[in-house]
């Protein structure tokens, strides 16, 4: 949890720098080239401005939803933020793992997927021998959640 703030932080810095520092110089430059109705520059360093306007927002509306998120919540028995599972499927006949993790750590080549997905949703909630169906874009899938290792056993 603690990189992820970091993560999102470091983003934000670097949307303020750009904000206070950059962008103000681009405008200034854009406006000395006169007519401002038919300046190219002008107009994507001002699109450019009101983008990074709404990312900071967004930013900052998740560094509040994240600070909120008490660890000490999250149950001890059941898949949730932070487990690492392992998935029997049935149709494939194989076991798959994953770590359920927050969207901005998502990374389905490591096997993190995001607890807010159509495969995290699924698990989450679930404890060992509950049978699972995950409905995806793709399709059905029927398994089973063989092992569960939640964040409080992580940590030990």
């Amino acid at each position: 949890m603690i990189d992820i703030r970091k993560k999102l932080q470091d983003e934000l810095n670097n949307i303020e720098r750009e904000l206070r520092v950059e962008l103000p110089k681009e405008i200034l430059r854009a406006r000395e080239l006169g007519d401002l109705s038919e300046n190219a520059e002008y107009k994507a360093a001002k699109e450019r401005q009101a983008y990074l306007e709404g990312r900071k927002a967004q930013l900052q509306q998740r560094m509040a939803s994240l600070s909120l998120v008490n660890l000490d919540k999250i149950p001890a028995d059941r898949a949730a933020y932070g487990s690492r599972v392992v998935l029997y499927e049935y149709e494939t006949d194989r076991e798959v793992q994953y770590r359920l993790v927050s969207e901005e750590e998502s990374d389905i080549a490591r096997g993190h997927i995001s607890i807010t997905s159509p495969i995290g949703r699924s698990i989450v909630g679930k404890m060992v021998g509950d049978e699972i169906e995950i409905v995806t874009p793709s399709g059905k899938k029927d398994c089973e959640l063989r092992s569960l290792k939640t964040i409080h056993d992580l940590e030990e």
